[in-house]
């Protein structure tokens, strides 16, 4: 499959919210049950851009959306500054062709280069695919925290994963 991995602009904010509202239509992946606007996929945008976190793109030869992954703050303590939380998200017609993988290694590339040290991912604990995608990865389940969330009529255990980067070489407080 031919793809351009590049940052998502206000342009690709249509796009992402389509692939958001079918995974919280249809899917696990995210614990909501009320489509988003698109005024609140622009202010997760501008919040994206005011902290510096990326949001990449995968495109299509017509420069089409095919998918995109994120970071964000983890928690707002000023210890955890070096921890972000990832989410990657892949439209459901393109599923199972490695986009899943190629956006994951973008992100962890992009959070080496911004000097974060751990990278967490919250997975619904019967997503196997996602599951396998992090650990073959390097991500390693950090802990469950059963029926943390309720959707489709079931209780849902959310499974953390963690990655630990090298970077960065001399973290500080402040």
């Amino acid at each position: 499959m031919n793809y351009l991995l590049k940052p998502c602009t206000e342009k690709q904010l249509p796009e992402i919210l389509a692939i958001y509202n079918d995974a919280i239509l249809n899917s696990t992946a995210l614990y909501e049950y009320k489509i988003r606007t698109l005024d609140v996929i622009n202010d997760w945008y501008t919040q994206k851009l005011k902290n510096g976190y990326p949001i990449v793109g995968a495109f299509d030869v017509e420069n089409v959306l095919l998918g995109f992954a994120s970071y964000g703050k983890f928690r707002p303590q000023p210890a955890y500054k070096y921890t972000v939380e990832h989410s990657v998200y892949v439209r459901s017609d393109k599923r199972g062709v490695g986009l899943g993988k190629v956006l994951l290694h973008e992100i962890v590339k992009k959070a080496k280069e911004q000097n974060f040290h751990v990278l967490v991912g919250v997975i619904d604990a019967d997503n196997k695919i996602s599951i396998k995608l992090h650990e073959q990865e390097g991500f390693v389940l950090s802990g469950i925290i059963k029926e943390s969330g309720y959707k489709f009529g079931k209780w849902l255990d959310a499974a953390f994963y963690q990655l630990i980067l090298k970077t960065p070489a001399k973290p500080v407080e402040d």
